[in-house]
This record gives structure tokens, C-alpha cells and sequence, in this order.
């Protein structure tokens, strides 16, 4: 619809163009110009009638446009409405040319971004959401050199009109590397929605951006990044780097499920909030946390994350590990082939490969090479796993539906991300149901097609 609003207008400025091309006045252009600039935001307001073109950020660059440009063009006839000489051939044209660039450039976040409102969820419970950020006080911030300490935010997901008393499971979430929590918002709403407290977590530094206890914006580390983007030249480069990856994060991981647990005994005293209301509100999820059965999950680095952070704990029951290479199972390299850890895994895993994620874990199998992943699905207790066909690494976010178009940049494929999303969803609750609830019995297809 973004295209279709672009070609109104662009046709608008053509016919405008037309109407005032011959013998006209400055004074007579100035005031064509203002009533044409008025049409064109009453075209605008007529078309927010129409779906996926709405008052959203998406369209707001081209509003301030179109009323900056009504503004200008008040002011230039007022100040020409006695000029008599005739407006230039070339004016008119430059003036086109930059109504065009002007416009199309305010919307540009139209056609980056859709208008994806979330998915619905299926149960039984409203949502609620609140945050806090977390402050641990045993380490110090080694991004920064002030002495502060390292901080987690943490958003609470958790079921609303809930029956007085009522406690459910826990689940973590850790979003990959340049992540951002939302990154599996629907993820989370639908999980709350059939009755569990979820807390998606960030790692400043690693995420895309976050804010810290003073308000300051924080980017991603761009030495971090860099070694994310260079650092898979040879096994032993990727275990060096890796290594440093896996020990902030799960320590991050780790503290703030420690945090959560003491939070729903009552003790915040490593919470910080940003007003009364958002205490409230995070108060009101802990006081609904059953802190003896918890779940963990994340997405890419997140999985590998809360994969690693299972392995090291007694008091975790499942966890989900959304396409990550479970880069904690290496614990060196050598001659180009990694060496992984071989020992026995208790906690219930879950594994949502991409297609070529599964390809290479097959034959890896094939070819007797240590691919960490596969250590862990041979010597776990409990493990299932599955794929979609046709999916790329971003298709078990929400960002394709957010924003197909960087998706693609970062890597998305050919399938239905709705309904991929929707089935990860599904499939994310009957596990958890099984192993942290005890309810039903947890069955999942070997693949999936990647539409419906």
C-alpha cells in the first residue's frame, strides 16, 4: 500500500506539474502550489482508510513532509503574491524532481517495515508487560571504565485474569547476538497466554541496543560485533572467540535466573525500576512465578546460551535452543575440527534447526566430525528436534513479519513466517507444557513444511 500511496502522489505533483505549466506567475504558482500541497495531505488522510497505511512511525516522516511543505508554501505566497514575472521552465521541473525525492524519501520505513501488530495468541490469559533491570553487583562492567556494575534488563511476559493465588513456570529468554528482547515477542505473549511468567532478557553490549539504569542508550560493542562477523575463518578462531561470547552471556543467564528466583521470595534488592508503576507491575509477575519449575529458551546465540546454562544447573527442567550452535559444548580446537565436551545431558532440549543448520548436522554425522549440536542430541536424556524446509537462520524471529526486507539482508528464506511462527509458537507451549506442567505427552514432526 506504501507503493500505492507513493504513485498517487507522485501522479498528483505530474498532473500539478501539468495544470501550471504554461503563463503562469510566480504569484499564481505560489498559490496553485499551497492548494495542491493541502490535496495531497487530505490524499494522505484518505488513505490512512485504507489497510496497511496508518499513522504509525512509518508514515511519519511523510506527514511532517506534506505539512512542512503546506507551511512553505503559505509563507512563499504570501511573500510572492505581487511578484508578476513568470516562474522558470527549469524551477518547475527542479521543483518536481524534489516533491519526488522528498516524498519517496519520507517513506522509506514504510517499505522496510509492515504493519505487524503481533500474532494472536491462543490461550486462555491475557498479557502483561513490565521491566526491570537487574544489577549485579559481583561484576563489574567491562564495556565501560567507570567501575559500575553489570546490568540485565529483564521484560516480564505474564498472564493476566489469572485465579487469586495462582503460580506458573518460569521461562528465560535470550535473544541472539545484536538481538533486542522483542526480537520473539509473539513468542513470548503466546506462551504467557496459556499460563507461564516469561522474562526475555538483554545483554548489553550484545544487543542491538538497550538503556542502562541512567537512561543511556546503548549500542551493540562494535569489537563484539566485529568478532561475530570475522570469527568464522577456522575452528580454532571461532572456539577463541566464542568462548568470551558464552562467558558473558551466561553469566548474564545465569544471575538473572538467580535474581528471578529470589524475586518471587521477595527480595528485590538487586532491582532497579524505573517508576512506581513499573514496580508494580513487575511485583504483580513475580508474585505469579512458580520458581521450581523453570524453562529456558533463546534464539541463536540465546539458545546456545540456554543451552550451556542448563548443563551447569540442577534447578533447570527444559530447555529450547532456536537455531544455536551450542558454542558451550566446545571446549577447544584443534586441526580444524573442534573438540566437544562428551558427557551427559539431563535437561529435556528441544532443537528448531534451519534447513541448512539440519543439513550440515547430518552430515557431520555422516563424516564423524564433532559438531557440538549433535554431542548433545546423542547424550541427552530427552531430545527432539525439528526443521521447516526452506527456512533461513531470521524465519524463527519476528522480524521477517516486522520487516521482510531486512530479514532477507540477514538471512531469511522462501516459507510462510506466519505460519512458521505460529507453529514454533504452538510447538514452544506443548513442550514446555510437558516438562515443566506435566501435562499431555510432547511429539513434534521431523520437518515441517514451510508454508501452510
Amino acid at each position: 500500500m506504501a507503493y500505492l500511496l507513493l504513485a498517487l502522489l507522485i501522479l498528483s505533483e505530474a498532473g500539478f506539474l501539468v495544470y501550471a505549466w504554461k503563463g503562469t506567475s510566480r504569484s499564481s504558482w505560489t498559490k496553485k502550489r499551497l492548494i495542491a500541497d493541502i490535496g495531497q495531505l487530505v490524499l494522505f488522510f484518505i488513505t490512512v482508510l485504507l489497510p496497511g497505511i496508518d499513522l504509525s512511525f512509518r508514515f511519519t516522516g511523510l506527514l511532517i513532509i506534506l505539512a512542512a511543505r503546506i507551511l512553505i508554501a503559505a509563507i512563499s505566497a504570501l511573500m510572492n503574491r505581487k511578484k508578476d514575472n513568470l516562474k522558470k521552465t527549469s524551477g518547475k521541473i527542479a521543483s518536481l524532481i524534489l516533491s519526488i525525492v522528498f516524498i519517496s524519501t519520507s517513506l522509506v520505513p514504510a517499505f522496510i517495515f509492515t504493519d505487524y501488530e503481533g500474532l494472536p495468541t491462543s490461550g486462555l490469559y491475557s498479557v502483561k508487560m513490565s521491566k526491570t533491570i537487574l544489577i549485579d553487583k559481583s561484576r563489574i562492567e567491562e564495556h565501560e571504565d567507570d567501575g559500575s556494575y553489570r546490568e540485565v534488563p529483564a521484560y516480564f511476559f505474564a498472564p493476566e485474569g489469572t485465579p487469586e493465588g495462582s503460580r506458573f513456570p518460569l521461562v528465560v529468554f535470550s535473544h541472539g547476538a545484536f538481538g533486542y528482547y522483542e526480537s520473539n515477542a509473539s513468542t513470548y505473549l503466546e506462551l504467557a497466554s496459556h499460563g507461564y511468567v516469561v522474562v526475555s532478557i538483554e545483554h548489553p553490549y550484545h544487543s542491538f541496543f538497550t538503556k542502562d539504569t541512567d537512561g543511556k542508550t546503548i549500542i551493540v560493542d562494535s569489537n563484539f560485533m566485529n568478532s561475530v562477523m570475522n570469527a568464522g575463518q577456522t575452528e580454532e578462531e571461532v572456539f577463541a572467540a566464542s568462548q568470551e561470547w558464552m562467558r558473558l552471556r551466561a553469566a548474564d543467564m545465569d544471575f538473572a535466573v538467580d535474581e528471578l528466583i529470589k524475586g518471587a521470595a521477595d527480595d528485590i534488592e538487586n532491582y532497579w525500576f524505573e517508576d512506581d508503576e513499573s514496580k508494580a507491575d513487575v511485583l504483580d509477575a513475580l508474585s505469579k512465578l512458580d520458581s521450581d519449575k523453570i524453562g529456558l529458551m533463546g534464539h541463536s546465540m540465546g539458545g546456545a546460551t540456554s543451552v550451556e546454562v542448563a548443563k551447569r544447573r540442577d534447578d533447570i527442567d527444559a530447555v529450547i535452543d532456536i537455531d544455536g550452535t551450542m558454542l558451550g559444548s566446545i571446549i577447544g580446537a584443534e586441526d580444524h575440527r573442534y573438540i566437544v565436551e562428551d558427557i551427559e545431558y539431563k535437561v529435556p532440549v528441544f532443537e528448531i534447526e534451519n534447513m541448512n543448520a539440519h543439513a550440515e548436522a547430518i552430515e557431520a554425522e555422516r563424516i564423524d566430525y564433532p559438531y557440538p549440536n549433535n554431542m548433545i542430541r546423542n547424550n541427552a536424556d530427552v531430545y527432539f528436534s525439528t526443521y521447516f524446509e526452506g527456512s533461513l537462520h531470521m524465519d524463527y524471529t519476528d522480524l521477517p513479519l516486522f520487516s521482510p526486507a531486512l530479514a532477507k539482508m540477514l538471512g531469511s528464506g522462501d516459507v510462510d513466517n506466519e505460519y512458521v511462527m505460529t507453529t514454533v509458537n504452538s510447538l514452544a507451549v506443548d513442550f514446555f507444557d510437558c516438562y515443566l506442567k506435566g501435562e499431555g505427552q510432547f511429539t513434534v514432526n521431523e520437518s515441517y513444511p514451510g508454508a501452510r
